[in-house]
């Protein structure tokens, strides 16, 4: 299916959460669309099980997520309850690490790409590995510091990007902060497009290991990143996604309604 008007893009919901019927096909085509039409920046939310879990805990961010331009299907758990849900024409999650890689290997250098995020020196090696494997052209780069931006601090952000003219923001930030920081950033920022991205930076610049092919299309991908960072990741996986998929039963069983 190619997008080529600007309209809603299919959809159901998960707990209360908006999520786009799209497979990553779809998306680039959209980006696209988006990029040409250069209107009010839009963004783009990577979103799997652990959105949608810390979306019951924070009404503000369940805010954040249904009101973002396309809220795609990062976790197999989405996509299965979507193909419950009667589209079954998905059949794989959108994973965040290789819509980027696909959109910069489809587009070249088409577009000016900005890598904001990750840990430092992260973004600039990133941006670097795409531009050697794609050949794309790199608007810039930034790392916050951990902590949040001063005023001026964050005046000065939105003013090196506008300057930049990206035509596409890659954010690094995880869940939830890339998604507030873009909601936050779209009437600031004379940008398209901006995605967040995740865990994107470090597994597509290298600094960590992706989970086998196998792993990532049966829904073990969770399994594979709890052995590997299991004091950062064990609550995710484990407390938030126990609570998952209780709730999910609770709501496929009309035991409850998530508004």
């Amino acid at each position: 299916m190619t997008v080529q008007t600007d309209v809603r893009m299919p959809e159901f919901r998960v707990l209360g959460v908006r999520v786009n019927a799209v497979q990553i096909p779809q998306v680039i085509d959209w980006m696209q669309y988006v990029i040409r039409a250069r209107g009010a920046a839009r963004y783009v939310a990577v979103t799997g099980m652990h959105g949608v879990t810390e979306s019951r805990h924070d009404e503000n961010f369940r805010d954040i997520l249904n009101t973002a331009d396309l809220v795609v299907p990062d976790g197999m758990p989405l996509v299965w309850l979507g193909r419950f849900r009667g589209f079954r024409h998905l059949s794989r999650r959108v994973y965040g690490p290789e819509l980027m890689e696909t959109f910069c290997r489809e587009t070249g250098s088409k577009y000016r790409h900005f890598f904001y995020g990750g840990a430092p020196g992260v973004a600039d090696h990133l941006a670097q590995v795409e531009q050697e494997r794609h050949g794309i052209r790199i608007a810039g780069t930034y790392c916050p510091p951990f902590r949040p931006l001063t005023e001026q601090e964050d005046r000065d952000l939105v003013a090196l990007i506008n300057e930049a003219a990206p035509d596409v923001i890659w954010v690094g930030l995880s869940t939830p902060k890339q998604e507030r920081w873009m909601r936050e950033h779209r009437d600031k920022l004379k940008v398209p497009l901006m995605l967040g991205v995740g865990a994107a930076f470090d597994l597509n610049s290298g600094r960590l290991k992706q989970a086998p092919s196998w792993m990532r299309e049966h829904g073990l991908e969770w399994l594979f990143r709890l052995l590997a960072e299991p004091k950062r990741l064990w609550r995710r996986y484990l407390v938030q996604g126990s609570e998952f998929v209780w709730n999910v039963f609770l709501e496929l069983t009309n035991l409850r309604v998530y508004e």
